[in-house]
C-alpha cells in the first residue's frame, strides 16, 4: 500500500512559480519540454507584458512588486519549482554594469535572500540572464545562498545556434537542485558548460578545460542551422514586386535615409543565411547593434552590391517570434504597438534553448 501511495505522489505535477514571466517564454518552454508541471502563479511588473501573457494563457500574472513578497507569502504557494528570468540591465555590456548596486537587481536579490527563510523551499530553481551575469557579484551571492541552502548547481552558456536555429543569442543559465535530488550528470556539478551535449547524453564528447570551469567539445556534434528563410513570415521575400505591393510589408522597409547614415553599421542577412544577430528591445527604433536586417533581393555578387539595391527590411515581430522558437499560436493583442512588440520580444528568451534545459532539470538520474 505504501508503494502505491508513493507512486501516486510521484505522478503529481510539479508546482511551479514563474518570476519575471514577461510574455510567456518560460511557460512555452516548459510546455515544449513536456515536463509534468503546473504553473501556480506568474509574476511580472510590466503591465503590457502581462496583457500579452493573459492573451495567450488566459491568466494574468501577479503585477505587484516582487520585493514585497515575504517568506510566508511564498510558502503559501507550496511551490517546489521556481523559474526566474530577472532583469538583465545590471549585467549587460552596454549598460553601466552596476550589478547588485543597480536598483533593478534588488528584487532578484530579495528572492534569493528569502530562500533560507522558507519552511518549504523549492526543490529546483532555473535562472536565465545575459552573458556577463556569471562574473557579477549578484552571481556570487546567488551561488553562495544556493550552496548554503543545500542546492547543487550546473551552469550553462548556450545559444540557439547550437540547437539548429540561425539566431545568435547566447545566454547564461543556472540549474539548481536541492539535495538529496541530483542531476543526471552529477560529474558536471559546479561547472560552467558551454555546449548542449550533456543535455542529450553526449558525455563522451565533453571535456573540462584547464581552469576546471569550462566544458569543451567537438564541433561536429552541433546541429547544422536551418536557413533563415524557414523562419520568415513572407515566403516570397526576394521578389521586389511582392515587397513593394504588399501593404503589410511596407512598414518594415528600411528608409533610404537610414541606409545612407548607418549602412556601414548594419548587419545584413539573406534568406539563405544560417545566422542572424540578436534582436534587442530597441530593434526598429535604432539600427546599430539591435538586430539583423533582411535583404529581400538576392544579388549575384553580395560584396559588390549597393545596400539600396538589396531592398532591406526589418524582420517582422512574427519572424522574431519564430527565431525565438515561440509556437505558431502565440500572438500579440491588437492594442500592442509595433515598437512595443519588438521591445517585449527583445526581453524574452529562446524556447529552443530553454526547453531542453528544463527537460534536463526535471529529469531524474
Amino acid at each position: 500500500m505504501e508503494e502505491e501511495e508513493e507512486g501516486l505522489l510521484e505522478e503529481q505535477p510539479w508546482r511551479v512559480l514563474e518570476f519575471y514571466s514577461g510574455i510567456g517564454g518560460m511557460r512555452y518552454s516548459a510546455l515544449k519540454a513536456g515536463v509534468n508541471a503546473q504553473m501556480i502563479e506568474a509574476f511580472d511588473i510590466n503591465d503590457l507584458a502581462n496583457d500579452v501573457y493573459a492573451h495567450n494563457f488566459g491568466h494574468r500574472p501577479f503585477q505587484g512588486n516582487i520585493q514585497t513578497l515575504s517568506a510566508a507569502d511564498l510558502d503559501r504557494y507550496k511551490a517546489n519549482v521556481w523559474l526566474l528570468s530577472p532583469p538583465c540591465q545590471p549585467y549587460t555590456r552596454q549598460g553601466l554594469q552596476k550589478q547588485s548596486a543597480d536598483a533593478r537587481a534588488s528584487s532578484f536579490l530579495r528572492i534569493l535572500e528569502i530562500i533560507p527563510e522558507l519552511t518549504q523551499p523549492p526543490a529546483m530553481l532555473f535562472v536565465e540572464n545575459v552573458v556577463g551575469f556569471e562574473t557579477s557579484d549578484t552571481h556570487q551571492k546567488m551561488i553562495q545562498i544556493l550552496e548554503e541552502s543545500q542546492f547543487v548547481t550546473q551552469e550553462f552558456i548556450l545559444s540557439p545556434l547550437q540547437f539548429g536555429v540561425p539566431y545568435s543569442r547566447p545566454r547564461y543559465f543556472c540549474l539548481a537542485k536541492r539535495k538529496p535530488s541530483s542531476f543526471c550528470n552529477p560529474e558536471f556539478n559546479g561547472q560552467l558548460i558551454l555546449v548542449p551535449d550533456p543535455l542529450f547524453g553526449h558525455k563522451e564528447s565533453t571535456s573540462i578545460s584547464k581552469n576546471d570551469q569550462l566544458i569543451c567539445t567537438n564541433n561536429d556534434i552541433h546541429q547544422t542551422c536551418l536557413p533563415i528563410e524557414r523562419f520568415l513570415e513572407f515566403g516570397n521575400c526576394m521578389n521586389q514586386n511582392t515587397v513593394s505591393t504588399e501593404g503589410s510589408l511596407n512598414q518594415y522597409i528600411v528608409p533610404s535615409s537610414l541606409i545612407e547614415r548607418w549602412g556601414s553599421a548594419m548587419d545584413i542577412v539573406y534568406p539563405d543565411s544560417k545566422r542572424c544577430c540578436c534582436f534587442t528591445k530597441s530593434y526598429f527604433r535604432y539600427v546599430k547593434g539591435t538586430g539583423s536586417l533582411l535583404a529581400t533581393i538576392m544579388p549575384k555578387t553580395r560584396d559588390k552590391t549597393s545596400l539600396e539595391e538589396l531592398c532591406l527590411r526589418y524582420f517582422t515581430p512574427r519572424e522574431v517570434s519564430n527565431l525565438h522558437s515561440f509556437p505558431k499560436k502565440f500572438e500579440f493583442p491588437e492594442h500592442v504597438t509595433l515598437r512595443q512588440r519588438y521591445a517585449l520580444l527583445g526581453n524574452s528568451l529562446s524556447v529552443a534553448v530553454v526547453a531542453p534545459l528544463l527537460h534536463y532539470l526535471f529529469s531524474d538520474p
